[in-house]
């Protein structure tokens, strides 16, 4: 038996001294005790869950891996992500892939997986198999996935699929850009406006307004991925109650109007936008029209985002930040006067519910796994890419000064990373409820 203890525990919507008593890995009493360890007050909240996480391996482990990944995360606060079906090959679009993936990940892994399945054309008998091996639910692009091997569905075919999503009890997860307004970059590739200019909030919008009348008309449940819009937090705000959506740090933090010529360490999809569209964000979040902040940590080699080249039309589009996520998200938070509690609802049970892992993981509770982060929100870090834990240092946020420190993560009572120092290999591989 193990009990720590903290003026700022995050229980729910309370922080509140307590006392946390943990028992073969589990949460077994939250009450007034005298503790083995004492944080003071720094706050201790439920371990972070990050359900958009590309880990890319196998196949493309040179873009990023499990050992890495995990071990990114566990650095963060983060103690189970749900990694994403594209970008490793294969894709986890069946059963025999959900296995190699499986097996790569055996004993590399400082924090706990679970996995989203793929669905694109031509997967769809894999669903029902998928599900009884454990996946989360089933991720589809509208648009161009970036990768030949994961092409996009059409809104017919994912018509025909939402009602088998629905009687299986998942959630779709849709990248929801409309692609007849999707366009070439036109002009200078190293403007960045050019590149923003080409994926328009409208594509958003449509792809959303789309999506919610197939919800509307089968019953199932969709999440959008990776709002970045004000006009998708408008088409969000007014669709079906079987939606839900997400946004990432990046969309949080940064703005159109600061990033320069050839900054291709900001290339993502849906782009960062101007500081109108962060702000709705903001507010989407205060109002629960968005659910949870995410990472969709996409990283690749320095070479394929094209830092020397500076072509937003050539750099991949995607930004590692698995082990930011608390600090950059807290940054704009505490500005925006948001308090710990929605913090800890968008980074750990919001996300938790959405992967069908909330029995377990997410929330401070008796007979939870007794998963948490212990950081402190004065506290501030200075982002060096070459000291994160992700496989390559490029990063956005590179000399960015970030609110709030973590001291130490603990998955079931035991302590994976504290002041610098992990303890990997602690994870495990897990299934939906």
């Amino acid at each position: 038996m193990t009990v720590i203890r903290s003026t700022r525990v995050v229980v729910g919507e309370d922080i509140r001294p307590a006392s946390v008593r943990i028992e073969d890995g589990k949460i077994v009493e939250i009450g007034n005790h005298a503790a083995d360890t004492d944080f003071g007050d720094l706050v201790v909240m439920p371990g972070l869950v990050d359900t958009h996480v590309h880990v890319n391996e196998p196949g493309r482990t040179d873009w990023e891996g499990f050992e890495t990944a995990t071990k990114a995360a566990a650095a963060g606060g983060t103690t189970t992500i749900v990694d994403m079906p594209l970008n490793s090959i294969p894709p986890t679009v069946s059963v025999e892939a959900l296995a190699e993936k499986k097996a790569t990940a055996k004993g590399k892994i400082t924090v706990d997986v679970a996995f989203w399945g793929g669905l694109i054309p031509g997967s769809e008998s894999e669903m029902v198999p998928l599900v009884a091996e454990g996946v989360c639910g089933f991720k589809s692009f509208l648009v161009d996935s970036g990768v030949p091997e994961f092409p996009p569905m059409t809104a017919d075919q994912l018509a025909a699929c939402l009602p088998v999503m629905l009687r299986l009890g998942v959630p779709a997860l849709i990248h929801a850009e409309d692609p007849a307004l999707i366009h070439e970059l036109a002009g200078d590739p190293r403007e960045y406006r050019n590149y923003l200019a080409s994926r328009p909030p409208l594509g958003e919008r449509a792809a959303i307004e789309t999506l919610g009348r197939l919800v509307a008309k089968t019953g199932a449940r969709a999440h959008v991925l990776h709002v970045s819009s004000l006009e998708a937090v408008a088409a969000l705000a007014s669709a079906p109650a079987g939606m839900s959506g997400e946004t990432c740090p990046h969309y949080l933090i940064f703005h159109a109007e600061q990033i320069a010529s050839g900054a291709t360490s900001f290339k993502c999809a849906p782009p960062i936008r101007t500081t109108e569209h962060r702000e709705a964000l903001w507010q989407g979040l205060a109002e629960g029209t968005l659910s949870m902040v995410v990472s969709d940590h996409s990283p690749a080699p320095v070479e394929m985002k094209g830092v020397e080249r500076g072509d937003f039309d050539e750099a991949w589009g995607g930004i590692g930040s698995l082990q930011l996520r608390l600090q950059a998200t807290w940054t704009g938070a505490a500005e925006h006067g948001a308090s710990l509690a929605q913090v800890a609802d968008w980074l750990a049970t919001a996300p938790a519910r959405l992967a069908g892992l909330d029995d377990r993981k997410g929330s401070i509770a008796q007979g939870m796994d007794a998963d948490l982060v212990v950081w402190d929100p004065d506290g501030a870090i200075e982002v060096r890419g070459d000291r994160l834990e992700h496989r390559h240092a490029i990063t956005p946020y590179e000399g960015m000064r970030l609110q709030g420190k973590v001291e130490a993560t603990l998955l079931r009572g035991e302590t994976v990373y504290e002041r610098g120092v992990l303890t990997p290999s602690r994870g495990r591989m897990l299934s939906r409820r």
